[in-house]
């Protein structure tokens, strides 16, 4: 019989942060789809963004706090901090938006932020299901393949860019908003492999 009991509380946490990414990942694809309240998407995002920082703080002070974790504290820190960075990525996308004032935007845009919903609700289910490595394994792999798509629709679009005759400030404005998806999915993969890493050392 344990002592002391495990803090269980790690697991809602994660779960609020997944869930805070799946709620930018819409957002954004819904400022992508709505140019015209673009400032008012930037700021829910901000908004988002700010809640996952606050969890993500509340998490990493939880492990000083806690005597005995339920995982090790490392990948505690590690899945925390690495969901948090791709909020923080889809909130630099939306930054830069407003930064470059987008007024239109390109298709490529919007079907990279669909794959990013794709990966973040697929994310959020792993990590609610954290304790069944079958589950999470079926789920990360999704998100795998989410990510080469988004490799692909990234290659094309950055291609795109270059064709013709093109406006030089709308190749430096776009080539950094896909360069930014394109991380916010990389970085999503990246949360994967934690994901399953854990699930599969306490399987």
């Amino acid at each position: 019989m344990r002592l002391i009991p495990r803090d269980e509380a790690f697991f809602g946490m994660f779960n609020a942060l997944a869930n805070r990414l799946t709620s930018a990942a819409k957002l954004l694809k819904l400022m992508f789809s709505e140019p015209e309240r673009l400032g008012e998407h930037v700021a829910s995002i901000k908004v988002v963004e700010h809640e996952a920082d606050a969890i993500t703080h509340d998490i990493i002070s939880r492990i000083d706090k806690s005597f005995v974790t339920p995982i090790d504290r490392e990948d505690i820190h590690m899945l925390a901090s690495r969901l948090d960075n791709v909020i923080d990525l889809i909130d630099g996308t939306a930054r830069r938006a407003a930064m470059f004032h987008v007024s239109e935007v390109r298709e490529p845009a919007k079907q990279l932020a669909d794959v990013l919903i794709a990966a973040a609700i697929a994310l959020e289910a792993a990590v609610a299901g954290i304790k069944q490595s079958a589950v999470v394994q079926e789920l990360t792999k999704q998100v795998k393949q989410r990510e080469e798509e988004a490799d692909s629709i990234y290659h094309e679009a950055v291609g795109g860019l270059f064709r013709g005759r093109p406006d030089p400030l709308e190749v430096i404005k776009w080539k950094e908003l896909y360069d930014t998806l394109e991380n916010a999915l990389d970085e999503c993969e990246d949360v994967a492999n934690v994901v399953e890493s854990i699930s599969l050392k306490h399987a």
